[in-house]
């Protein structure tokens, strides 16, 4: 099976203008997806792919091909309208703060 049919989304953040996504594959974080939507109508997005997580670089294309179907539905990778900065990290560690009560 491919890999990138097993990634399961995670959507961590929501504002009006952005979203934060996070890809886990075989119950490890793999894609931390940060989209901002522009008052343009255009998006931005960061994508982080963690070393190891099992995509390779060669399916990257494919990445933003899905982000672009499941999560973009007013803008098209392939008529313009979204960036994307791919970036490699060697680690990944997510910590929340405890709220004092």
């Amino acid at each position: 099976m491919n890999p990138l049919d097993r990634i399961r989304w995670k959507r961590t953040l929501r504002t009006p203008s952005s979203e934060r996504l996070l890809g886990v594959l075989d119950g490890r974080d793999a894609l931390a997806v940060d989209l901002h939507f522009l008052p343009d109508g255009s998006v931005a997005g960061t994508v982080t792919v963690v070393d190891g997580c099992g995509i390779g670089r060669d399916a990257i294309p494919a990445v933003l091909e899905r982000i672009d179907d499941d999560f973009l539905p007013g803008v098209d990778l392939d008529e313009g309208g979204v960036v994307f900065t791919v970036v490699w990290a060697t680690a990944a560690e997510s910590f929340e703060s405890a709220r004092q009560e």
